[in-house]
């Protein structure tokens, strides 16, 4: 079992720690991609979480692309049941929305509010401002505790430095999130904060909202 919003490197550990797929051989992502005529180059996202079942005659390769397939299907159907005007042009950017809404989540209820937020932004060309991906970008140089020289210190997936989407996915989106990047909340808010709870957040239009709903449930 796989949950939403791991990496693609946790879905491979989990696999292969399996007792029936341990020391059997697990193919690199480019070499699947390659075999399935995929084309992407990067694997992060293109697996779907869920539960799997296998014989003990299954090899890594065999779950890994019934994954992938699985991810395609998801995502293509709900491309077919977008919402209009979305400012994406590819389901794969969809997929990207999605997986940064995913590693936003506290609450799954909330994810086509979140996704409304981003839509609002991406709307205007103001940058996403996602913490997830500055964290993703950082790989193994983040040490649990995000910085402001983090957010200040430019990579492809920092969203404060740089405007749109970031290059790749960064975890494993589930259906629900997918489908809620794909038919975002109509709302006026540009700003969200994670209330004390750390599972639900407060949504604001305005910067000055934002800044004292922060004051509020963040210092």
């Amino acid at each position: 079992t796989v949950p939403e919003g791991l990496r693609y490197s946790d879905f491979i550990t989990l696999l292969s720690q399996h007792p029936a797929m341990q020391d059997k051989p697990v193919p690199e992502a480019s070499e699947w991609l390659a075999s399935m005529h995929s084309r992407w180059q990067h694997p992060e996202g293109l697996l779907f979480p869920s539960t799997y079942r296998f014989a003990r005659h299954n090899v890594p390769a065999d779950i890994i692309k019934q994954a992938h397939l699985k991810q395609l299907q998801v995502l293509q159907s709900a491309w077919a049941d977008r919402a209009d005007d979305l400012p994406y042009k590819t389901p794969y950017e969809a997929l990207i929305m999605a997986s940064i809404i995913e590693k936003e989540l506290g609450n799954r209820d909330e994810a086509n509010l979140i996704a409304g937020v981003f839509v609002n932004r991406m709307r205007i060309g103001m940058p996403l401002q996602s913490d997830p991906t500055v964290i993703y970008g950082m790989n193994e140089k983040f040490n649990g505790n995000l910085t402001k020289q983090d957010l200040m210190r430019d990579t492809p997936y920092n969203t404060y430095t740089r405007k749109g989407l970031p290059p790749s996915p960064i975890c494993l989106p589930g259906f629900d999130v997918i489908e809620a990047a794909l038919n975002p909340a109509e709302t006026n808010a540009f700003y969200f904060v994670a209330k004390g709870d750390n599972k639900t957040h407060h949504f604001s239009k305005t910067l000055k909202e934002h800044n004292k709903a922060v004051r509020k449930y963040q210092r």
